[in-house]
């Protein structure tokens, strides 16, 4: 493809993501397709000849759109959101133009230094500590996402608990000791996993009421897994938890886990990013005391995937873990320790110029735009669950200080309530115009409803609370009629019991007399059977205990 065609053809792209943005809401938001279906519409073998754009564009509409489900929709309410926004796809669209590897600062310099100053940029409009800028001991990096940020903070933490033993001779399973709630993401657990500890490292330390981990519950655990001579090694401490946006008191844990020498990483992937509005920074209060912290611009602040920050407080126990140099990848800026070489930094050795989607990002919504945005998810979950909490059909089930609301439909005591919740689900996502999750809350399902979606408004929310209600009465409708038949089978039957029908006896015929009764005690026979089916009945509950 020349550079005209690429241009002609562009056009038509561009044209093609911009008439699917502003009929985005026509579409049902989950895709209705049936396993298998979008492969029965692809060809069988590749290509033979190359086709033109029209022919590719025409098969996005015809095989693609119908197999998707549309996170940019406005009726979008599942999950967290996954935003995105015509700066991003534009600052992608650049990034994939230049088509740069940026493993080291000498492949491309602007790749380096533009990401290291976009992350400063980000750790001052969070209100993140200074340990978290370039100009200091730590620094922030693009990673792919919070899970693999998690595995880096865990590596990062070994390589500092072992003094850098864990690099020379692996881990020891035994040893080391990792801390997370039942509320922890479970990228946590994955990366233990990875990390090659094993699950048997992990330590589930309690929650209280609101679901956020409790300081003396962490304290109690640490200090007896040291008298058994255990390593404790990190703390995952989540600011907004992926069920319910739980918080864990930072400023709590963070004194703990520097009396015990373990590491606190902060996982607010969901939650971190609304730091940007100042008023919501208390949510995070204490994040001083962390060594590591992630977030994610990919989920709510206009940025499409993958957008993940991550800053640690000390780069060296980072780099420290990961950093390897081949012959080939040797230069003379490194060699000097001039330079920042990020793939010292990640799992990975390549790495795209992530950064460019999040410069242009800022550059036209400015921090101002990126406030708003986050305020108007917060002020439309806010009105949700006010709506709930005046209304006796539902149950806001959890603290709601972000864009996340709980709710736990109400159900007549006879009624399975999980499974009531679980068809009201399916009902509304079936609809079509919104799309919903669940999770549990003490042991009982409820529904998500996370805002976020850029073209979500106040209207599309109001929508999404009139379906909520419609569902439940429509429901609440049938379960009541259903309880009434049953009541009238029941008051039927027993009718039918309290007044049996009457039974005819023939008269004897003319000149004949009637057979005596037989005593009980006298029929052999009944006595005989009486007595096995006793015996039968002994047996089978002797067999039973």
């Amino acid at each position: 493809m020349t550079p005209e065609q690429f241009r002609r053809h562009g056009h038509e792209v561009v044209d093609w993501i911009a008439d699917y943005w502003t009929r985005i809401g026509s579409f049902p938001v989950r895709s209705p397709v049936a396993p298998g279906d979008v492969r029965e519409a692809l060809p069988a073998s590749a290509p033979e000849q190359g086709e033109p754009i029209s022919a590719v564009l025409a098969d996005l509409d015809r095989v693609v759109l119908p197999g998707v489900t549309h996170w940019q929709h406005p009726g979008f309410f599942g999950y967290f959101p996954a935003n995105t926004s015509g700066p991003s796809v534009l600052g992608d669209l650049v990034s994939a133009g230049l088509g740069v590897q940026g493993m080291s600062w000498v492949t491309s310099p602007a790749a380096t230094e533009l990401e290291q100053h976009v992350l400063d940029w980000f750790a001052e409009l969070l209100g993140l500590p200074e340990s978290f800028r370039s100009t200091g001991t730590g620094g922030g990096v693009v990673q792919d996402s919070s899970s693999g940020a998690n595995l880096v903070a865990l590596l990062a933490a070994l390589h500092r608990a072992s003094g850098g033993a864990t690099v020379r001779d692996g881990v020891r399973p035994e040893e080391y000791t990792v801390y997370v709630s039942a509320e922890t993401h479970s990228s946590m657990e994955k990366a233990v996993r990875i990390a090659g500890l094993g699950t048997d490292a992990v330590r589930i330390v309690e929650v209280d009421g609101d679901l956020a981990m409790r300081p003396a519950a962490l304290e109690a655990r640490l200090v007896r897994d040291t008298a058994r001579g255990l390593k404790p090694v990190l703390v995952c401490a989540t600011v907004g938890t992926t069920s319910t946006t739980a918080i864990d008191p930072l400023a709590a844990l963070g004194p703990i886990c520097q009396r015990h020498g373990v590491w606190l990483h902060v996982d607010a992937a969901y939650a971190g990013v609304s730091a940007v509005a100042p008023e919501l920074r208390e949510l995070q209060a204490g994040v001083e005391w962390a060594d590591s912290y992630t977030t994610d611009a990919h989920k709510w602040l206009l940025t499409g995937f993958d957008a993940t920050l991550f800053w640690v407080a000390d780069r060296a126990a980072l780099t420290g873990a990961l950093a390897i140099l081949p012959e080939y990848l040797r230069n003379s800026a490194t060699d000097a320790g001039a330079v920042v070489d990020y793939r010292d930094w990640q799992i990975e050795l390549g790495r795209r110029f992530r950064a460019l989607k999040l410069w242009f990002v800022l550059r036209w919504y400015g921090a101002e735009g990126l406030r708003a945005h986050v305020r108007s998810g917060v002020a439309l979950a806010q009105e949700l669950a006010a709506w709930a909490g005046a209304d006796d059909r539902f149950e806001v089930a959890t603290p709601h200080p972000l864009s996340l609301v709980c709710l736990r439909p109400r159900w007549p005591a006879d009624v399975d309530a999980d499974v009531a919740t679980m068809t009201l689900l399916e009902r509304l996502n079936d609809g079509g115009e919104v799309f919903l999750t669940h999770t549990t809350v003490r042991g009982q399902v409820v529904l998500r409803v996370a805002i976020g979606a850029p073209t979500t408004t106040r209207p599309h929310v109001q929508r999404a609370w009139a379906l909520l209600c419609d569902g439940h009465d429509w429901l609440a409708a049938d379960f009541a009629e259903s309880a009434a038949e049953r009541a009238r089978q029941a008051a039927a039957l027993r009718a039918a019991g309290a007044a049996p029908a009457p039974v005819a006896v023939p008269e004897p015929p003319p000149h004949e007399t009637p057979l005596p009764e037989v005593p009980a005690a006298q029929d052999e026979t009944a006595t005989q059977v009486d007595a096995q089916e006793e015996l039968a009945a002994g047996e089978g509950t002797a067999a039973s205990r």
